[in-house]
């Protein structure tokens, strides 16, 4: 009788852990390699790893279900994207456009009161060409506010400070705009560089120019009823002539009272008390 033979016991495999852990090495590595290249931000190359990261586990055959984007985020679909993107953009242009229409107290007050002097100087121009008075009174706008500068024969006989009657229209005028101004007004008087001559009741140039400028300005305090507290009366004498004093016709034009409407509240050079 034949022997049977002997049935080999199956072998069985110990090490088949050792593809569970090779895999699990295996994802462990490519985790801290991403870690690492993500250790230094850099925002174009995350942005690309973000996006190939997120097309993979959107695949068809991804492992995760109804999963999308990185750890499980749900990604928007693409009309409520771009829907979000748009009122995103509309919230900000919105934004921006609220605060660039919102002024500073300040910045409102001084459009304010550039706007009133330009208004000013315009009227102030359109009266002197209606009246003629273009070789007597001149306007004009300067770093310091409105000038309008009156030659001192048209306001004052020679090396006198008492206001001519023909001066009392323009000075009307002025005083009718000045009220609604919300602007300092410095009256300055300026002469030319020669002696007063004997006699004269004012010490010198200074002692004249201050008294004209101060017989304008109670033109508009005493004559006019304005507050006198809207202006300043200076006096420059021969310091700071519009030209050279070499002539009698250059000595006429330094011979002069200028009131001057000031810009942003800048005070007169300097002033005689």
């Amino acid at each position: 009788m034949a022997r049977r033979g002997k049935k080999h016991e199956e072998h069985v495999n110990h090490e088949r852990w050792l593809i569970t852990y090779a895999d699990l090495i295996t994802l462990l590595l490519v985790f801290f390699i991403i870690m690492y290249a993500m250790s230094k931000v850099d925002v174009q190359k995350y942005a690309v790893l973000a996006q190939v990261l997120n097309l993979q586990f959107q695949k068809a055959d991804s492992v995760l279900d109804k999963g999308h984007g990185i750890s499980g985020q749900m990604t928007p679909k693409q009309g409520d994207s771009d829907s979000k993107d748009k009122d995103f953009t509309k919230q900000n242009l919105d934004d921006k456009k609220e605060e660039k229409n919102k002024t500073k107290p300040e910045d409102s007050e001084k459009e304010k009161r550039e706007k009133e002097l330009q208004d000013l100087l315009k009227q102030v121009q359109a009266y002197i060409k209606d009246q003629n008075l273009e070789a007597q009174v001149s306007a004009s706008d300067t770093e310091r506010g409105v000038a309008i500068t009156l030659n001192d024969l048209f306001l004052f006989d020679l090396g006198k400070a008492d206001l001519k009657p023909a001066s009392s229209p323009i000075l009307q005028k002025l005083a009718s705009l000045f009220p609604t101004l919300n602007s300092k007004v410095s009256i300055e008087g300026h002469t030319d560089n020669l002696p007063l001559a004997t006699g004269s009741p004012f010490q010198d140039n200074w002692g004249l120019s201050f008294a004209r400028s101060l017989s304008v300005l109670r033109y508009f305090s005493d004559t006019a009823k304005l507050d006198n507290n809207k202006f300043i009366a200076t006096a420059y004498a021969d310091t700071m002539p519009k030209v050279p004093n070499t002539s009698d016709e250059n000595r006429s034009k330094n011979r002069r009272v200028e009131i001057i409407v000031l810009r942003d509240g800048l005070a007169p050079i300097a002033t005689l008390k």
